[in-house]
C-alpha cells in the first residue's frame, strides 16, 4: 500500500505540467479550459490506474503525450467530415446527400452576410421566406404552387393538418411504413390531428376499397410511396391515377407522399422510381417529398401541388414551428437552379453522378486508387474487386449497382482491426466488411479523397 501512496504523492501538479516547454504549441493554440482538462483527465487516468494496483510508470515524457492526445481529441469538432468507402450513396449515418460545390457555396454566402430572408427588394417591405423557393420549385415540377419545410415527416404532418385536422385519411394498410430511426407515418399522422383510416391489406388493396370507406368526415386519400422496401408475389395496389379521379369525384384532396424527390427519370440506369412530374400528372393534389435524398440538396421537405392547398398550409400556425432556415433554402435554391438544365444536373449533382456512373470509369478510377498503394503497403494485399453499391436513403431497396472496389486482407491484424483503424484515422474512412476482407467502393469516393486514403493505408502498413 505504501508503494501506491508513494507513487500517488509523486504524480505531478496541473501547474507543472503546463509549465513544460513540450506542450508550448499545443497551449498556445487552445484554451485554457481545453488544457486544463487534458492535463487534469491524462492525470486522473494514471491514478485510477495506480489505485487499481497496474503497474503504472509515472513518466512525464508518456504524461505529455496523453496530454497532448486528449487535447486534439478535445479539439476536434464532433461532427466531422468522412470519406464514404461503404458505395451507399444516400448513407443515412453519413448524411445522405453530399452537395454541389455551387450548392456549399450558396449556403456559406448565405451565413456569412445579411440577406433578404423575409424582405421583399421590389417593394422595400417585409416579404415571405416561401417567395424563394415556390416559382421556382414549381416551375421544374409542373406544379402550381410549392413551398419548404425542415423534412418530410414535418411536410407530411403540416399537410394533415392544413388540410384534414379531425377528419379521417383513407390510407392503405400496405404503406404504413417505418422511416429511418425507428418513427412510423401512422404516429406522424396522429401527431398532426387527423385520424387515421386504414384500408385493405398488407399485400392488397383496391380502389374499392378506398371509395367505401369515404364517409361524412372523411378528409382526404393519402397515398404513401413504399420506397425503402417492396412487396411481392400476390399484391395489389390501386394506381394514383384512379385515386386522384375518385378524389376528385368526391370533393377530396388526394395527397402523395412519395419520400424520395426523383426530378428526373433514371430508368435506364435501373432505378424504376417514380418522378413528382409524374406524381402530379397522375393528378395528385399534393406531393410531399425530401430534399436530400435522391434530389441531392440540403436536408429539407418539400411540399408541391395545387396552390390552394399549398396556402392553406403556408397559413397554418404549424407552418412556422416546422419553416426552414436561411441556409436550407439558399441550398435548396441553388439546388433546383441546377436542376433548369437535365444534362447539368446529371453531371453536377453528385447523387446523379454517383447513381449514372459508368462501369468501365468506375473501373479505371479504382485502378487509380490501387496504383497509389499497390506495392507500397507491408503485411496487407490489396486487389480489385466487382462488388454491388446501393442508392440508400429509403430510396430503389431492390436495386444493386455494379461497382468496382479494392479488398484489403491483412495480414498483420484481423479485418475489424483494421476498420477501426481506418475510422480512427485524422479524416475517418467508413468502409464496409464482406467476406473476411475490407472494401473500399470506388462509386462513393472521390478522387480527391484518394491521397487521404493512400496516406492513411501506408502508414496502417508501412512497407517493410
Amino acid at each position: 500500500m505504501s508503494g501506491i501512496n508513494d507513487k500517488l504523492r509523486n504524480l505531478p501538479k496541473t501547474d507543472e505540467i503546463i509549465q513544460r516547454e513540450e506542450l508550448a504549441s499545443e497551449i498556445a493554440g487552445s484554451s485554457r479550459e481545453i488544457v486544463l482538462e487534458a492535463v487534469r483527465g491524462a492525470v486522473d487516468e494514471l491514478r485510477q490506474s495506480i489505485l487499481a494496483g497496474e503497474d503504472a510508470e509515472i513518466e512525464m515524457e508518456s504524461i505529455l503525450q496523453a496530454v497532448k492526445s486528449r487535447i486534439r481529441r478535445l479539439e476536434r469538432r464532433n461532427l466531422r467530415r468522412v470519406i464514404n468507402g461503404t458505395g451507399i450513396i444516400l448513407h443515412t449515418n453519413l448524411g445522405r446527400a453530399r452537395l454541389n460545390p455551387r450548392i456549399a457555396a450558396a449556403i456559406a454566402e448565405a451565413a456569412e452576410n445579411f440577406s433578404n430572408l423575409e424582405y421583399d427588394l421590389d417593394r422595400g417591405q417585409r416579404g415571405s421566406r416561401h417567395q424563394h423557393i415556390s416559382a421556382l420549385a414549381a416551375r421544374i415540377t409542373g406544379a402550381e404552387d410549392a413551398m419548404v419545410v425542415n423534412n418530410n415527416a414535418a411536410a407530411v404532418a403540416l399537410c394533415l393538418s392544413a388540410l384534414a385536422q379531425d377528419r379521417e385519411v383513407v390510407v392503405s394498410r400496405g404503406e404504413l411504413v417505418e422511416i429511418g430511426g425507428a418513427f412510423r407515418v401512422p404516429e406522424i399522422m396522429e401527431q398532426s390531428g387527423a385520424f387515421l383510416k386504414e384500408v385493405g391489406t398488407t399485400n392488397k388493396t383496391k380502389l374499392s376499397d378506398y371509395e367505401n370507406a369515404i364517409g361524412e368526415n372523411t378528409g382526404a386519400l393519402l397515398k404513401v410511396h413504399t420506397s425503402n422496401y417492396r412487396i411481392i408475389g400476390f399484391t395489389e395496389e390501386a394506381a394514383l391515377s384512379d385515386m386522384a379521379e375518385l378524389g376528385h369525384r368526391r370533393g377530396l384532396p388526394v395527397l402523395y407522399d412519395m419520400g424520395s424527390g426523383l426530378l428526373l427519370n433514371l430508368r435506364e440506369y435501373g432505378v424504376d422510381e417514380p418522378t413528382v412530374q409524374e406524381g402530379l400528372a397522375a393528378g395528385a393534389d399534393v406531393v410531399m417529398f425530401s430534399g436530400d435524398k435522391l434530389l441531392g440538396g440540403p436536408q429539407a421537405g418539400i411540399v408541391v401541388g395545387k396552390k390552394e392547398y399549398i396556402e392553406r398550409m403556408k397559413k397554418h400556425p404549424m407552418a412556422r414551428m416546422v419553416r426552414s432556415d436561411k441556409l436550407t433554402l439558399a441550398g435548396l435554391e441553388e439546388t433546383f437552379r441546377i436542376y433548369l438544365d437535365r444534362e447539368k444536373a446529371m453531371k453536377e449533382i453528385p447523387v446523379l453522378e454517383m447513381i449514372s456512373a459508368d462501369r468501365k470509369e468506375l473501373k479505371e478510377k479504382a485502378l487509380r486508387l490501387l496504383a497509389l498503394i499497390e506495392g507500397r503497403m507491408g503485411g496487407c494485399r490489396a486487389e480489385l474487386v466487382e462488388e454491388c453499391s446501393q442508392i440508400g436513403g429509403g430510396s430503389a431497396p431492390m436495386l444493386d449497382l455494379p461497382t468496382f472496389a479494392l479488398a484489403f486482407s491483412p495480414e498483420v491484424m484481423t479485418v475489424d482491426q483494421l476498420e477501426k483503424r481506418l475510422r480512427d484515422h485524422e479524416i475517418p474512412i467508413i468502409a464496409r466488411i464482406s467476406r473476411d476482407r475490407l472494401l473500399l467502393d470506388v462509386r462513393t469516393i472521390g478522387e480527391k479523397e484518394f491521397s487521404v486514403i493512400a496516406k492513411a493505408m501506408l502508414a496502417i502498413f508501412p512497407q517493410i
